[in-house]
């Protein structure tokens, strides 16, 4: 499990592609501190196991099914990337809970400028924005944000400086490929209410009776 605090940039140093299979060669330095095989890094919000690591660099396995729903399958040597190594029980929890499971690639539609911050437009599916709520949150790319608005084929992300310049968004433009995964805690009110409302009426006294108001 993850936070979304991103904590290092690292760089694509190599790939071997076999099919729709990858070995990423990834430079890096903060995350090799304590670094051990079977590790789990997340790579632009992708889980990723450590298969083999060195002084400056760590090996990392991409099987079919990760290289089909995630922009790895787009990288080339030179590539920045974001880095997290999993939550310690001990740590704080100062993004929310993200699996490493991306749920789909979207795609950025837009960037602007408001004051000193980013305004990042993606597009994603209608299977993927019901997940998302206004003020909610989201990772994109594995960075923990916060939902501005929702719209039909899309959503935006407000980012602040230091996150701009310390991840891979300071590298994206339009048409760019972005990892995105909702919020297990979002997927899970969905699914229940889901489930009870083919069954039940949803009106406030279910809502009250079931600990959600």
């Amino acid at each position: 499990m993850f936070t979304g605090l991103v904590e290092e940039l690292g760089r694509v140093r190599e790939i071997k592609k076999s099919g729709e299979s990858l070995t990423l060669t990834v430079e890096a330095k903060t995350i090799l501190e304590d670094i051990k095989l079977g590790d789990s890094i997340a790579v632009n919000g992708t889980c990723l196991t450590v298969v083999n690591f060195g002084n400056d660099y760590f090996e990392a396995d991409v099987m079919p099914e990760t290289y089909t729903k995630t922009n790895l399958k787009f990288l080339s040597p030179g590539d920045r990337v974001n880095l997290e190594r999993t939550l310690r029980p001990t740590d704080r929890l100062g993004g929310h809970i993200v699996q490493g499971h991306v749920d789909e690639v979207g795609w950025i539609v837009e960037i602007r400028a408001k004051e000193i911050a980013k305004i990042i437009k993606i597009k994603a599916s209608e299977g993927f924005l019901q997940y998302l709520v206004p003020k909610g949150s989201v990772a994109v790319d594995g960075i923990s944000l916060t939902v501005v608005d929702v719209y039909n084929d899309s959503f935006t992300v407000s980012i602040i400086p230091h996150t701009f310049k310390n991840t891979t968004l300071g590298y994206k433009t339009i048409g760019s490929p972005v990892n995105l995964e909702a919020d297990i805690l979002a997927k899970y009110v969905f699914s229940f209410i889901k489930k009870q409302g083919a069954s039940r009426k949803i009106d406030l006294n279910f809502l009250a009776e079931h600990g959600f108001l």
